[in-house]
C-alpha cells in the first residue's frame, strides 16, 4: 500500500541584489547524486530533528553560515518515489542570505541567478514551482508573520 513519508526539506536561498532578488543554485559535484545538476540547498532529516530544524542545518552545511531572514513556505514539494512506493512530502523554506557560500564538498560551483535563469537550470517541476513561488512571495511582500521561523 502507498504511503506519505517525509524524509527530505528543499530550501530557496534568495538575496536581493541591485537588480533585484537573485536565487542561489548549486551545482552537484562529481560522485555525489544528482551530480552535475543545479539545485537549491536540500537534504535529509536526521532522527530526532524536525523539518524546519533540518532545513536550517543543511543551509548552513550547505553555505557555510546561518540566514538573515529563514521562513517556512506554505507549500510543499510533492513526488512519488518508485521504489518506496511512498509519495515523499518534502517541506520547503526560504532563507534570505548575505554573501557568497562557502561551498562543502558536495558542490564544485555556485551562482545567483534570476528567477528566470535559475527556472532554465532547476530540473524538477516541483523545484521550479516552487521556486517561482518564493518569488511572488518577495515580488508582493506577503510573507507573513506566522512564516518567519525565529531560529536564533
Amino acid at each position: 500500500m502507498t504511503q506519505n513519508l517525509v524524509r527530505v526539506v528543499d530550501v530557496y536561498p534568495y538575496r536581493l541584489m541591485a537588480d533585484g532578488y537573485r536565487f542561489l543554485l548549486l551545482r552537484r559535484a562529481v560522485g555525489t547524486l544528482y551530480a552535475g545538476q543545479w539545485r537549491m540547498v536540500g537534504g535529509k532529516i536526521q532522527q530526532d530533528e524536525t523539518a524546519w530544524q533540518a532545513a536550517l542545518r543543511e543551509l548552513i552545511e550547505e553555505t557555510g553560515y546561518p540566514p538573515q531572514t529563514f521562513w517556512a513556505l506554505p507549500s510543499v514539494n510533492t513526488f512519488y518515489n518508485w521504489k518506496l512506493d511512498a509519495v515523499l512530502l518534502t517541506p520547503a523554506f526560504a532563507a534570505e542570505l548575505e554573501r557568497d557560500p562557502t561551498l562543502n564538498h558536495e558542490h564544485d560551483r555556485f551562482g545567483w541567478f534570476s528567477t528566470e535563469e535559475a527556472l532554465r537550470l532547476l530540473v524538477w517541476e516541483e523545484q521550479k514551482r516552487l521556486l517561482s513561488l518564493t518569488n511572488r512571495y518577495l515580488q508582493t511582500g506577503t510573507i507573513l508573520p506566522d512564516w518567519i521561523i525565529p531560529y536564533m
